[in-house]
């Protein structure tokens, strides 16, 4: 089987690409897929360290270089596809993209997001889970499309939330569940097992339900 390439965008601290990094280096790691570049809309991301620990070419593609989010997409589009990725990853990258640009990578482009979606898209989903009293709380793998966080959902994990919980312990806890599911997701996707057709995601070429695949919350 022949070596696919995998390309990470980040923009901050870059917890998931570590966990993609070190899935890569054990076990079934990303099937047969390859981190081939990690791109950062930030020049001082933590992610950019991680990379370079794992001799992962990295790249800075700074917003505040570019006049509007048009010609940023397109100067980070020109930046990806010089990797000629089968996959991209966005793995804690804080800018809302182009639908010209979603349309170019359409089924090979993937979000991971702190809720069970479609539950809380956008930002503040911790708070918005204690607010509601939510019990159950999680992480969510889906392709993207133009809708921002309303791509079709390939996978999710959950955990029961505490009586005692406040924001950033559920924070915590919930990068813990996506550090497991991410590399799970990427590994299928490298495999041939996910595919995404009109606005469904495909697993082994059956439909998935709109909540997709659901993980146990535990090893």
């Amino acid at each position: 089987m022949s070596t696919g390439n995998i390309v990470v965008l980040v923009s901050g601290n870059g917890s998931n690409l570590q966990a993609l990094i070190d899935a890569a280096t054990t076990g079934e790691g990303l099937g047969n897929g390859r981190i081939a570049a990690v791109i950062s809309s930030q020049a001082d991301a933590f992610a950019l360290e991680r990379a370079r620990q794992a001799d992962i070419t990295t790249q800075v593609v700074e917003h505040k270089q570019h006049t509007d989010r048009r010609q940023y997409d397109q100067a980070l589009k020109h930046a990806i596809d010089e990797y000629q990725p089968d996959l991209i990853v966005l793995a804690g990258f804080m800018r809302i993209l182009t639908p010209e640009f979603v349309m170019h990578y359409m089924g090979r482009l993937l979000n991971i997001h702190p809720s069970l979606l479609p539950k809380y898209p956008g930002l503040n989903t911790h708070q918005q889970v204690l607010d509601a009293g939510d019990d159950t709380h999680g992480c969510s793998v889906h392709f993207v499309t133009e809708t921002l966080d309303g791509g079709p959902v390939i996978a999710q994990a959950s955990l029961p939330v505490e009586h005692d919980d406040d924001p950033e312990q559920l924070k915590q806890r919930v990068h813990t569940l996506e550090h497991l599911l991410y590399p799970i997701v990427v590994r299928w996707f490298m495999l041939g097992r996910l595919q995404m057709e009109g606005n469904q995601a495909l697993f082994d070429g059956i439909e998935l339900p709109p909540s997709g695949v659901m993980l146990p919350d535990s090893h």
